[in-house]
């Protein structure tokens, strides 16, 4: 594990997110404990080499530290916390999913007899949004090598991809892939899903029409509300309003846009209606949240 700190630590010089010579393959940092915040979650993986992190999410809590990590089949809108001990930075490495090489991975699973969603007949185990699950030696080495590879641009084109390939494998080795494995299959209310939460990322400023969300899930109204809960833990139109604040939090701290700009590039006629939404789910007017973080 110190290994895998020391080279987290290397690639992460700045607080937050830092880049690294792959695409989809971060290295975040935060050097002091928060409490419990609004984020909006990107759909793959993260480990935590050094601190712990808990998500509130659909009334559970998933707490992921060392020894464990976290999946998230979908891109989830929640709340979570940072615990951090003084001189020790939160380091974790976050990889998106690649769902050609997930579509591969489990047809070679499949082919294999390994496809942990066959005869499994829990509907929430496959419905999942996200999942915790142990850290095995196995894939704490991956990630070891992986994490060293990131130092050196040349390794990283040479043996990246074939060191995330290996990640996933143990991933999908791993007790509690049933999503995974029901994400990438046909006709499964996950994959349905999948397909709607990527439009509505494209198409978050526009106008919802959940009659239409509903039609290109291929589900009838009531059922789309039904499985959008389930696997989200919100409504559609309580997802496109955190999925909304959080772009436009974003366009606030990076980009350092005006209020007013924030509010109408996110899909706000109203800046009122906006800053009252903004504060009432962050704490904090967009205003203040601009002067303090920009």
């Amino acid at each position: 594990m110190q290994d895998l700190i020391e080279s987290l630590t290397a690639l992460a010089p700045n607080e937050g997110v830092n880049k690294t010579p792959l695409p989809g393959v971060y290295v975040f940092k935060a050097s002091q404990s928060s409490g419990k915040i609004p984020l909006c979650y990107s759909q793959g993986v993260i480990w935590v080499a050094q601190g712990q992190k808990r998500v509130y999410f659909n009334e559970n809590v998933y707490e992921y530290n060392p020894d464990n990590y976290l999946a998230l089949a979908v891109p989830i809108p929640a709340k979570c916390d940072t615990i951090v001990e003084p001189g020790k930075p939160l380091l974790s490495l976050m990889i998106d999913f690649d769902m050609n090489l997930l579509n591969e991975l489990v047809r070679i699973f499949t082919d294999h007899g390994c496809s942990q969603a066959t005869g499994v007949d829990n509907t929430s185990e496959k419905n999942k949004g996200l999942f915790v699950s142990q850290c095995t030696d196995n894939l704490r080495c991956t990630i070891v090598r992986l994490a060293k590879c990131l130092q050196d641009d040349m390794q990283s084109l040479v043996l990246g991809k074939g060191l995330i390939r290996e990640v996933f494998y143990h991933i999908l080795k791993g007790p509690n892939a049933v999503p995974l494995f029901s994400l990438v299959s046909h006709n499964t209310h996950l994959s349905k899903m999948e397909k709607v939460l990527k439009h509505l990322h494209t198409h978050y400023n526009g106008r919802l029409d959940v009659e239409q969300l509903a039609t290109m899930a291929n589900m009838s109204a009531s059922t789309f509300h039904r499985n959008f809960k389930q696997i989200t833990a919100s409504s559609p139109i309580q997802y496109v309003k955190k999925l909304r604040l959080s772009r436009a939090r974003e366009l606030l701290v990076d980009q350092g846009l005006k209020v007013k700009q924030a509010a109408a590039q996110v899909g706000y006629d109203s800046p009122t209606q906006f800053s009252r939404e903004f504060t009432r789910y962050f704490g904090q007017s967009p205003s203040e949240c601009n002067r303090q973080l920009v």
